[in-house]
């Protein structure tokens, strides 16, 4: 990656009716970058894509990519632009050989002079490449899609929550190839509400009803968590939370996994004390000092940002 921008946007606002869906959103892309939007349904991640790949109009603010606006230089941008929607949306009648022939076809690319760009993702499919596209499984699908958006060698690609509804194993498959096709060149942007594949770009951009609440490195993220985390643990966790969420001494406490994450009012307060009183209500409760994750940091700043 290098520090040269290839995305520039500057306060981006959309609003669907009454519906503000983006809100002032600005921040810089780097050319050969892997860098991901994280956050939940709502946060505007797809209305950002949509602008981002001349799809609708922002009603303030532009875009600038490789020098071209979104608005006036459409035509151009689309030639040099992938676009994986969130939804498959590809020909599902046509063969999975037919809709890649076809979307070669649509940007006067050949398959053959592309060919090496698909081949590692595409030998994963060549043994189905005569079967329908609406029948092949959501991992196969998700690498037609790809496969698709990358025929034409576009200079970005643009990919819009690529792993939802994908088991777990081709969700991995899928982030080798992301890392894999930027070692070529190509500058991508991902969207996705996994907190877990925030740590597999090179940086991102936490976002919140409509706003970014903050870019960086996904190393810069945690490191930026400047309270102390501890991990409670109950065999009753739905009660413990309640209790947790209801104590003036408790500044955070969300769910992760078995046990709740928690952050002090004060932090000098001693936890083998609060665990000895809690203990009086829920007997079997243990808490423990542990490390924070990105979604740690996203919960943080939310409560924060919210209040």
């Amino acid at each position: 990656m290098n520090n040269e921008i290839y995305i520039h946007i500057d306060k981006i606002s959309k609003s669907y009716g009454n519906v503000l869906a983006l809100d002032q959103i600005s921040l810089d892309i780097n050319k050969n970058e892997l860098f991901g939007f994280i956050g939940p349904d709502g946060a505007g991640k797809t209305s950002l894509f949509r602008i981002l790949t001349t799809l609708i109009l922002p009603n303030s603010g532009s875009a600038i990519i490789d020098g071209y606006d979104t608005v006036k230089d459409y035509k151009m941008l689309r030639k040099n632009i992938g676009y994986m929607p969130g939804r498959f949306s590809l020909y599902q009648d046509l063969t999975v050989e037919e809709n890649l022939n076809f979307f070669a076809s649509v940007f006067g690319a050949k398959l053959k002079d592309n060919y090496y760009l698909i081949e590692p993702i595409y030998k994963h499919l060549e043994p189905f490449k005569k079967r329908r596209a609406g029948k092949l499984s959501g991992g196969m699908k998700q690498k037609l899609s790809l496969c698709c958006a990358l025929i034409h060698k576009p200079d970005l690609l643009v990919l819009d929550e690529p792993t939802t509804g994908v088991d777990a194993v081709s969700r991995y498959e899928f982030w080798i190839m992301l890392r894999n096709l930027r070692e070529s060149g190509i500058t991508i942007i991902v969207s996705t509400p996994y907190m877990d594949e925030a740590s597999l770009c090179d940086r991102v951009a936490l976002m919140q009803n409509g706003k970014i609440m903050t870019v960086d490195t996904p190393q810069g993220i945690v490191a930026s968590f400047d309270r102390k985390l501890f991990a409670a643990k109950s065999i009753h966790k739905s009660d413990l939370i309640l209790l947790l969420q209801n104590d003036p001494r408790i500044h955070t406490a969300f769910a992760f996994g078995e046990t709740i994450h928690i952050t002090l009012t004060d932090e000098n307060f001693s936890t083998k004390q609060l665990e000895s009183e809690l203990k009086q209500k829920i007997a079997d409760l243990t808490i423990k000092p542990t490390k924070p994750n990105i979604e740690d940091c996203f919960l943080m700043m939310g409560s924060d940002y919210e209040k």
